[in-house]
């Protein structure tokens, strides 16, 4: 009997589940366009490619020194979510001067309220072989949503 009970603590304890937060571990899908922009994106003479998913409400764009609130997520070309601030479920602010090159032009395109899909050149991104600790290599997609500007 003492060793049916030491099986069933166990088993038990085998199958009990780490708790986590709502978003803790999830991801959104990638966009079926992660691969490269439609022929319906516009293109900015460094490359980079964007779409407004959502129009904005308001008029004024930020500069490249404002600090702005944005949720975002980002994909590599083959898929792979690396980053969301959806997924933990808080906005981001941060300095427009303190980013990849490709969020500095792009978010600068953008109004209040805007979704916008970019797609951004590695040289617009981290390069190709990034310094930068667990910075993806290569081109990067990102969903950006502008929610104010500071």
């Amino acid at each position: 009997m003492r060793k049916l009970l030491y099986v069933v603590l166990l088993l038990a304890a085998g199958c009990a589940e780490k708790q986590t937060t709502a978003n803790e571990g999830s991801s959104i899908a990638a966009p079926p366009d992660v691969a490269a922009a439609p022929s319906d994106a516009q293109k900015t003479a460094s490359g980079l490619a964007y779409k407004t998913l959502i129009p904005g409400k308001g008029t004024r764009h930020p500069s490249a020194t404002d600090t702005v609130t944005v949720h975002y997520s980002g994909w590599t070309p083959d898929g792979k979510m690396f980053d969301s601030s959806v997924t933990r479920g808080e906005p981001t602010s941060f300095g427009l001067d303190r980013v990849i090159e490709g969020w500095t032009e792009g978010v600068q395109l953008m109004v209040e309220g805007e979704k916008t899909r970019f797609w951004i050149p590695s040289a617009l991104a981290y390069g190709d072989n990034p310094t930068r600790a667990g910075a993806p290599a290569g081109p990067l997609v990102f969903d950006v949503e502008l929610l104010s500007i500071q």
